[in-house]
């Protein structure tokens, strides 16, 4: 009896090695559309969030023509938004584009994209505990195009405050990033590349918190480059849109150095 037991066992593990484990039981076989986009939307609402995509990508795969199918896949790329996983979020959020370019809540979906792409860059500070200004800002501009597309597309949609808050905050970021590499430029001297930096933060973040400094840093490239009357033309604007400048007072208290050239002080 005891062998027979002994045997019995064997062959039980040896089918288990043929064939792998038992597979998990698909609750939704059988189901109707309605219902497995019900079952979905409850494990949204308990915010079971990967199980909801599990449920939506059944839906999708077998009933790809259904009335729930734009709904499941912004569902969807929501799921994946709130499991901070942008690179599926903002992947859904295309396709959902490209599928149905005349759906009303065609607004939702840019604005979904661009907050993914927002959020992550969060993350991405959280994780490396390193300014924005120090590294490649490409996730700061990938959000802020979303929300420009979303507000050259929708000007009057019901994100837009929101939209428009966040490129502020965005676009200073970026400006902040490319001042941070003139900076690094003035000091090693490469005042051509320095300057070009400048010029792009006054020509394309014109309302941001850093033309003043960019113009500072205009002149002194300009300066060093012997281009005087460019040089001047900046100091005019610059005295011109900012008589108060912090800049001009920075380079008061150093005798025998011209007041713009406010990095060589450290």
């Amino acid at each position: 009896m005891r062998i027979a037991i002994i045997v019995i066992m064997m062959l039980f593990l040896e089918s288990c090695a043929i064939f792998g484990p038992p597979t998990e039981l698909d609750d939704t076989k059988g189901l109707s559309p309605e219902r497995i986009y019900e079952k979905a939307s409850e494990r949204m609402t308990s915010n079971d969030y990967k199980k909801a995509v599990e449920y939506l990508k059944k839906l999708e795969s077998r009933y790809p023509n259904s009335k729930f199918g734009a709904q499941a896949k912004l569902d969807m790329a929501y799921a994946y938004y709130k499991q901070e996983d942008a690179a599926q979020c903002v992947s859904t959020v295309e396709r959902f584009i490209k599928i149905y370019p005349n759906h009303p809540n065609l607004d939702y979906a840019y604005y979904l994209k661009g907050v993914a792409y927002f959020k992550q860059r969060g993350i991405v500070d959280k994780v490396t505990q390193q300014d924005i200004s120090d590294r490649d800002p490409k996730v700061l501009r990938q959000s802020f195009l979303a929300f420009k597309d979303l507000l050259t597309l929708y000007p009057n949609t019901r994100y837009g405050k929101d939209a428009t808050e966040r490129m502020i905050y965005l676009k200073n970021k970026l400006a902040d990033h490319e001042l941070h590499v003139s900076r690094h430029y003035m000091k090693v001297n490469a005042y051509v590349a320095a300057l070009n930096r400048a010029k792009f933060v006054i020509e394309t973040y014109p309302d941001s918190n850093f033309v003043e400094e960019a113009l500072v840093i205009s002149i002194s490239a300009y300066d060093s480059l012997g281009m005087n009357d460019l040089k001047e033309d900046n100091l005019r604007i610059l005295k011109q849109n900012y008589p108060n400048s912090s800049m001009f007072t920075k380079g008061k208290d150093t005798k025998k150095q011209d007041w713009w050239k406010f990095w060589d002080r450290d």
